[in-house]
């Protein structure tokens, strides 16, 4: 097999090609392709036809992509669309690094591909350090295959595991950008113990009703940003648990889906802690939580110094709450003597439609009351005109400008 990996101005790409980058990134990426080595996994037997398996001649393009010297570029060709099975990309890698989708990548639609033990994952980068993953391509997870099989579809079929789009496990100074991620079998994008992550510009989507299909997971990650995104998904559009620090998410849309979540924490008496989270400028339609923080009794630790603000919702089930007695029992949680303190949280500019009466709820514990909950200039009107108001047990707030509902009225 003739390995390919030479520089871009002795490289003849087909014309249909250049135009397709230059019609994206315009003189830019052109410029950035001169002055980086670039690998095409076509050099390495892919077909990008739909149907063949493509994944080993992406396993050797990455080798690689990540062991050249000088700055990389994985290209991936547009107007083409590859099969892969599980595949995993590792790091550490010798330059930066630039991974370009401008075509289709397709999970295999065979659930046997999978190791029985690894069924969370399809694609991994993980130990990877400036890593840019983008190119206004297609990520498709094939969930279909996946959800037809699941338990919470189906009450009769055994509860599997269903693997994750993407997993970024720690990478640092992480890009993913101009992407569209769609129908995984479970969560579309995971960063795990990541740091210095931007993620902007990605279009996310799965159907409402597509069980776990969480947009986006935060997990032991810091230093996260997420900006001018679409997330249309059956679960959170963005979830932030254990270890989630200095988070800013500013202009996205949600919904459907079960809106932004931090949490669950606590569950089984663990620890679970989230801090620094900004959310900002995010309009939820259709969803069935807007702002949600979620936490077990029994737990410990915290989640504290949150902002919501500019935040518009249409058409919202629960537009704001926080639940201590999160569980996965149909019956009501027993209060327990530890939970999760949440303290510090800020609800800021904050307008629109909920679809419930009930448009306010702080579900807090007596053990560990809820602290320093502040509300500033909220407006949520009901439904065809009908009257919201709000909910609260062992909650301490305050709140300046105009609320409405008032807070901490009587369910």
């Amino acid at each position: 097999m003739c390995v390919t990996m030479i520089r871009f101005w002795v490289l003849l790409l087909p014309f249909l090609l250049l135009n397709q980058l230059l019609g994206c990134y315009g003189d830019s990426l052109a410029t950035s392709l001169v002055t980086q080595t670039v690998v095409r996994v076509e050099s390495f037997g892919a077909k990008g036809d739909g149907i063949s398996d493509d994944t080993k001649a992406f396993q050797d393009a990455w080798k690689t992509t990540c062991s050249s010297s000088t700055p990389a570029i994985l290209l991936i060709s547009p107007k083409k669309s590859y099969r892969l099975k599980p595949i995993t990309f590792s790091g550490p890698c010798q330059s930066t690094t630039t991974f370009m989708i401008l075509g289709t990548l397709v999970a295999s639609p065979n659930r046997f591909d999978w190791d029985p033990k690894k069924l969370r994952v399809w694609m991994v980068f993980t130990q990877i350090q400036n890593l840019t993953v983008t190119g206004g391509g297609t990520i498709n997870g094939n969930g279909n295959v996946w959800w037809q099989v699941s338990c919470n579809l189906n009450k009769s079929l055994p509860c599997t595991d269903a693997p994750t789009a993407l997993i970024f496990n720690n990478c640092k100074n992480l890009t993913v950008e101009k992407l569209k991620i769609i129908n995984s079998p479970s969560v579309h994008v995971t960063f795990d113990r990541s740091t210095n992550v931007v993620a902007s510009r990605l279009s996310i989507s799965s159907p409402s009703w597509s069980p776990n299909t969480d947009g986006i997971h935060v997990t032991a990650a810091a230093a996260i940003k997420i900006y001018n995104s679409s997330i249309k998904t059956g679960d959170d559009c963005i979830s932030m648990v254990s270890g989630a620090h200095n988070v800013r998410i500013k202009s996205v849309v949600c919904g459907p889906g079960h809106g932004i979540s931090i949490g669950s924490l606590g569950a089984k008496h663990s620890t679970g802690r989230v801090s620094n989270v900004i959310v900002d400028k995010v309009y939820f339609n259709s969803t069935i939580f807007g702002v949600r923080i979620k936490t077990w009794q029994g737990g410990n630790g915290y989640a504290k110094n949150i902002v919501f603000k500019n935040i518009v919702m249409h058409d919202v089930v629960n537009p704001i709450l926080i639940d201590q007695f999160y569980c996965d029992s149909p019956a009501t949680c027993a209060e327990q003597k530890s939970a999760v303190a949440i303290t510090n949280i800020h609800y800021m500019n904050i307008k629109g439609t909920s679809a419930f009466p009930v448009a306010i709820r702080f579900n807090c514990s007596a053990s560990v009351p809820c602290r320093g909950i502040q509300l500033q200039d909220i407006n949520l009107q009901g439904r065809n005109g009908i009257a919201t108001k709000s909910a609260c047990q062992n909650a301490n707030w305050s709140d300046r400008g105009v609320v409405l509902p008032p807070p901490c009225q009587s369910a």
